[in-house]
């Protein structure tokens, strides 16, 4: 079996896992009351309240672990079940969705370079999304073959990647920075008691941890390729 191969099927393992993890902590979570008895929605615009944003709108959206904030028209996005629950994982998420706009609201640096990493990412991926059908049905051996078509494929590949993996990098302190502006807004705002605190915390990390086998996916798919265009400069 190609070396790619078993490269994706290992991190389609952890990623599996760990989404599976991260499900089950929200699920758990999502059933603890929170002592203060405010839904996600509540606390999303307490939130923004205190920090003098009053440009960005809540809204309700469709799905599970669907929340998300959209800078290009400054709404934070809330799944049913994070809007409308009263429990530590809602608390968490609509938190964490307000620490990107937070982030939009002060020009946090690496949103803004997230942000221009969006296009090359989406372009990248969409390569991939072409290519990969075609290095199975044949364009691993064009590449070994060392052949000036193969050659070609190996660089379009690289810079693929390195724009796939830029993108995946500078999100992981994005992510990790609204999370934390949320547990300390939550913690010095007395949203959460001590308990609800560790709880949030927990359900927050499981959700970076997604991102961070992304981020690792992509660094070793960027290596193994980088690695086989440095092995046939040296022949």
């Amino acid at each position: 079996m190609h070396p790619i191969i078993i490269l994706s099927f290992v991190f389609m393992g952890i990623s599996w896992l760990v989404s599976n993890r991260l499900k089950g902590k929200f699920k758990k979570y999502s059933k603890v009351g929170l002592s203060n008895g405010l839904s996600g929605a509540e606390i999303a615009h307490k939130m923004l309240t205190d920090n003098g944003i009053n440009d960005v709108r809540i809204t309700q959206v469709n799905g599970q672990l669907t929340d998300h904030y959209n800078p290009q028209n400054k709404t934070v996005n809330l799944s049913s079940d994070v809007y409308n629950g009263r429990s530590t994982a809602s608390a968490a998420v609509a938190a964490h969705e307000v620490g990107h706009a937070i982030q939009h609201a002060t020009a946090y640096a690496a949103l803004r370079l997230r942000s221009t990493l969006v296009p090359a990412a989406s372009v990248a991926g969409k390569v991939m999304g072409m290519l990969n059908m075609f290095l199975f049905m044949g364009g691993f051996y064009m590449i070994t073959q060392g052949s000036a078509m193969g050659n070609m494929l190996l660089i379009v590949l690289i810079v693929a990647n390195l724009a796939i993996t830029a993108f995946s990098l500078i999100t992981l302190p994005v992510e990790f920075d609204a999370s934390n502006r949320a547990l300390k807004w939550m913690e010095s705002r007395n949203i959460v008691n001590r308990q609800e605190h560790a709880q949030a915390k927990d359900a927050l990390k499981w959700a970076a941890m997604t991102y961070v086998v992304g981020a690792l996916a992509a660094v070793a798919n960027l290596a193994y390729y980088v690695m086989l265009f440095l092995g046939r400069s040296d022949d």
